[in-house]
């Protein structure tokens, strides 16, 4: 996780608490965001499936979890070439990167006071 991400997010917002609420937002979210990847995946749903890999993607960049938007760049390129192998190792490392991310920010940013 990049704390300067959410740093230039305060100041862009103006208002810390805006970011700070943005990112609880993102951590108590988290477990819909990879439910709705694996159920759209195992329907393969591709609109669905992009639709989330897009929102992970953008989301984790706006809370500096680079990493995490990085994989789910990999998943939306899967999801629409129709590769569902490519995906689902995509959806494999995104479950693991995930949690360490939400737990990085909660202990970094959010526990920080600031």
């Amino acid at each position: 996780m990049d704390r300067t991400v959410l740093q230039a997010l305060e100041e862009q917002l103006g208002q810390p608490d805006m970011a700070r609420n943005f990112a609880k937002d993102y951590s108590a979210l988290w477990g819909q965001r990879e439910r709705r990847l694996v159920d759209s995946l195992e329907r393969e749903d591709q609109a669905a499936a992009l639709d989330a890999a897009i929102s992970l993607k953008v989301s984790s960049a706006m809370v500096g979890g680079l990493r995490l938007a990085c994989l789910a760049q990999i998943l939306e390129t899967a999801v629409r070439h129709g590769d569902l192998r490519r995906g689902a190792s995509a959806l494999a490392l995104i479950s693991i990167h995930g949690p360490a991310t939400v737990n990085e920010l909660q202990h970094q940013y959010l526990r920080q006071g600031r």
